[in-house]
């Protein structure tokens, strides 16, 4: 599961007002919800694409802090994929991945990996036992 913070002084729940709604125009039916690490994520069984096996979207909400976009993409083997002749699948895959956390986030993928690179130095210079 990977969550993933909003452009400075933007919000999830202004950028996507209906997570439900934009979870089934990028992956397919919602067929439920699970709870991850004490949120209750979106749950897409049968995604349109079928480089996906499963997804779980929501919003990871804490209490004094900003709301993070949550994600977890359960997703085949390229190879069994492209072996099976869906190559453009596989691509489309990332496309919509990437398209639905710039829409979700504000950020482009350059901007979500230095974020979470910025996020592993930080955390490497914590002394052990300090969260």
């Amino acid at each position: 599961m990977k969550e993933y913070k909003m452009r400075r002084g933007e919000h999830l729940e202004d950028r996507v007002p209906d997570m439900k709604a934009k979870v089934e125009e990028f992956f397919g039916e919602v067929t439920g919800t699970e709870e991850h690490n004490g949120h209750e994520l979106y749950v897409v069984e049968d995604p349109d694409n079928p480089v996906f096996d499963k997804i779980l979207a929501g919003a990871a909400e804490y209490s004094g802090k900003k709301d993070k976009l949550a994600v977890h993409f359960e997703e085949r083997d390229a190879e069994e994929v492209i072996a099976e002749g869906n190559a453009d699948a596989a691509a489309d895959a990332v496309d919509k991945k990437n398209t639905f956390l710039l829409e979700a986030t504000g950020r482009d993928a350059k901007a979500r990996r230095d974020s979470m690179k910025r996020q592993v130095e930080d955390d490497a210079e914590k002394p052990d036992g300090v969260s």
